[in-house]
C-alpha cells in the first residue's frame, strides 16, 4: 500500500491577479517587490504586462518574509496600496493572510488574492494544483472585475442618455379642469378686487373652486409605444457597454472603420 505523501513542505505562496488569473509564485526570500522594472531593478512581481498597471509605482510595494509569516509594506506609492479595500500607511509592515485581497491603487483595477500551490514531491507522479481555500475562491470570484476600455464606457453611458431624451420627447403629460371651479375661482377673484363685495365671500369662492379642480380634474400621460421599445433597446446597450464592454458579443471595436482613402 503507498504511503501518505507529505505535502505540507512543499507548499509555495502565489499572488493570482484577479483580473486576469496570471499567478506569480513568491520566491523563497525575505524581500519581494512588486511593481514595474526600472534600469536598475527588476522586480519578483513584475505587474508591467498586467492592464491598467498605469497607477502602480515602479517600487510600489514589498512582500517580507520572516519565517513562516508574510508581511505587506506599501513604498510611499503615488495611488496607495489596499490591503482588503483598507488603505495602508506607507512603511508600515502589515501580516498577510491565506485570502487577503491585495491592491494596487484604487478601484481594485490591479488586484491580487493570496494563495498557496500544493507541489507534489519529486517522487510523486501527479500534477502540481494550485488550492484555493472557500473564502479565497468566493473572492476571487466576486472580485474579478471585467476590464472594460474608456471608449465603451462613454459610448454606452451616450445610449443610456439617449434612451431617457427619447422617453423625455415623445411623453406628453397633461391636466384636464372642469369649468366650474375655474368660474369659482374667477369670481372670487373679481369680489376680492371690488371693495362693495365681503373679501371673506371671494375666498371662500376661490376655495371652492380649487377643492372642485382638485377632485374633479384629471392627470393624462401619453406615452409612444415605438419610443419605450427604442428607448429600451438604447438603454439595455448602454449598461452592457458599460459593464462588460460589449453587446451579445459585439463591441465598439468591431464596428467597422471608415475608410477615407480614395
Amino acid at each position: 500500500m503507498q504511503e501518505d505523501v507529505d505535502i505540507v513542505s512543499t507548499t509555495k505562496v502565489l499572488l493570482i491577479h484577479l483580473q486576469t488569473n496570471t499567478s506569480f509564485e513568491l520566491p523563497d526570500q525575505d524581500v519581494i517587490r512588486i511593481g514595474k522594472p526600472n534600469d536598475l531593478i527588476v522586480p519578483e512581481v513584475n505587474v508591467s504586462g498586467l492592464p491598467d498597471t498605469d497607477i502602480v509605482s515602479r517600487q510600489h510595494a514589498e512582500i517580507h518574509r520572516s519565517e513562516n509569516d508574510y508581511y505587506l509594506v506599501d513604498n510611499g506609492s503615488v495611488n496607495g496600496t489596499y490591503l482588503n479595500d483598507q488603505l495602508l500607511e506607507p512603511k508600515q509592515r502589515y501580516l498577510l493572510k491565506l485570502g487577503d485581497n491585495i491592491s494596487l491603487g484604487k478601484e481594485n483595477k490591479v488586484s491580487f488574492v493570496l494563495q498557496y500551490k500544493l507541489q507534489a514531491p519529486s517522487n510523486y507522479q501527479g500534477a502540481s494544483q494550485t488550492v484555493f481555500q472557500p473564502e479565497a475562491k468566493k473572492l476571487v470570484e466576486q472580485q474579478k472585475i471585467t476590464h472594460v476600455d474608456k471608449t465603451s464606457k462613454v459610448v454606452g453611458l451616450a445610449l443610456m442618455v439617449a434612451s431617457i431624451i427619447v422617453i423625455g420627447a415623445n411623453t406628453q403629460v397633461g391636466f384636464f379642469v372642469r369649468i366650474p371651479g375655474v368660474l369659482l375661482c374667477i369670481t372670487g377673484a373679481v369680489f376680492l378686487l371690488q371693495r362693495r363685495f365681503n373679501r371673506n365671500l371671494g375666498w371662500i369662492l376661490i376655495a371652492l373652486g380649487l377643492a372642485i379642480i382638485m377632485f374633479t380634474g384629471n392627470f393624462f400621460a401619453s406615452v409612444n409605444l415605438l419610443a419605450i421599445l427604442c428607448a429600451a433597446a438604447l438603454f439595455i446597450a448602454g449598461y452592457l457597454l458599460m459593464t462588460t464592454g460589449k453587446v451579445y458579443g459585439y463591441g465598439v471595436d468591431s464596428l467597422p472603420k471608415p475608410n477615407f482613402k480614395k
